[in-house]
C-alpha cells in the first residue's frame, strides 16, 4: 500500500475514533441528566374549574427553581363531575409512569384541592409526600351555592360546579379524611363585591377563609391574596414552595 493512501486511511480512522469518543461523551452526560432528573421529588400540580394548566404556570416554575420536576396537569374540568375526574387525573398521572419510590407531592388550587384529595383517597402514591392546597373549598362555597341552579353557571363550570355547594360539608365521604401532611392557604381579599356579600367573614371572592379549613390538615394560613390570583402571588408562592420543604408554613415570609 502507498504510503499517501496509509496516511489517509489512518487519518480518516482518527477521526472516526474521535467522534466515537465524542458522542460516547455526549451520551454519558444525557444518562447522567436523566438520572438525576429521576431522582427529584415530584410535584403534581393542578388547576381549578373552568381553567387550564398555563394558569399554574408561574407556580411550577417557581417549584421548580426549588429543585422539584413538576408536572402541570391540564385537565377537562367542566366536562365531568368531581368523581369522574379523579378518576381521569389519576389516569393521566399514570401515563407519566413516575417511579413509584420517588416521592410524591401534591399542589392543588381551588377545585384542584377536592381532585387531589379524591386522588389520595383512591389512588395514593406508594410514596406520597406533602400537600398543599390553595383557596381549597374543603367545606364548599356560598358563592357555588347560591348561583348554582343559575342557566349560566351551570353552563360554564359544569357539572363539578354543582358540587362545589355548602351542602357537601366537607366531602369526606367523597373524598376520604386527611391522613397525610397537609397544608391550606386562604386568601382574604376580593375582587368580586357581589360574591363578597353572599359570604360570611372573611373571603377571597369565591371562598370563605373558614371553608378552607380541614381537619386533620398541619397548617392553616391567610394571605393578602384574591381567589383569582392566588397562584401567582409571591406570598403564595413562597409558602408553597416552604410547606413542601417543611411540613409548615413560614410566618415571618414577606411578599
Amino acid at each position: 500500500m502507498e504510503p499517501n493512501i496509509l496516511g489517509f486511511i489512518l487519518k480518516r480512522s482518527g477521526k472516526i475514533i474521535w467522534v466515537v469518543i465524542f458522542s460516547s461523551l455526549i451520551l454519558f452526560q444525557a444518562f447522567h441528566v436523566s438520572v438525576a432528573a429521576s431522582n427529584k421529588e415530584v410535584v403534581i400540580v393542578l388547576h381549578g374549574i373552568a381553567r387550564s394548566s398555563s394558569s399554574m404556570a408561574t407556580l411550577a416554575e417557581h417549584l421548580e427553581t426549588h429543585g422539584y420536576q413538576v408536572f402541570n396537569i391540564d385537565y377537562p374540568s367542566t366536562d365531568h363531575n368531581i368523581m369522574a375526574l379523579v378518576d381521569l387525573v389519576h389516569q393521566k398521572i399514570t401515563e407519566l409512569k413516575i417511579n413509584p419510590t420517588t416521592k410524591t407531592h401534591f399542589v392543588g388550587y381551588s377545585m384542584g384541592c377536592l381532585i387531589t384529595r379524591g386522588i389520595i383517597h383512591r389512588y395514593r402514591p406508594q410514596n406520597l409526600g406533602r400537600v398543599v392546597m390553595l383557596g381549597p373549598p374543603n367545606r364548599g362555597s356560598e358563592v357555588a351555592e347560591f348561583f348554582k341552579e343559575f342557566f349560566l353557571y351551570e353552563k360554564i363550570y359544569g357539572p363539578a360546579g354543582q358540587e362545589l355547594g355548602t351542602g357537601h360539608h366537607d366531602y369526606s365521604e367523597l373524598l376520604g379524611r386527611v391522613n397525610y401532611e397537609l397544608g391550606v392557604i386562604a386568601g382574604d381579599r376580593s375582587i368580586d363585591p357581589i360574591s363578597s356579600t353572599i359570604i360570611p367573614g372573611p373571603d377571597d371572592g369565591k371562598v370563605a377563609v373558614t371553608r378552607t379549613r380541614l381537619q386533620g390538615m398541619k397548617d392553616h394560613i391567610v394571605v393578602h391574596a384574591t381567589h383569582t390570583f392566588m397562584m401567582r402571588n409571591t406570598e403564595v408562592l413562597m409558602q408553597t414552595a416552604h410547606f413542601l420543604k417543611m411540613g409548615e408554613f413560614q410566618r415571618s415570609v414577606k411578599p
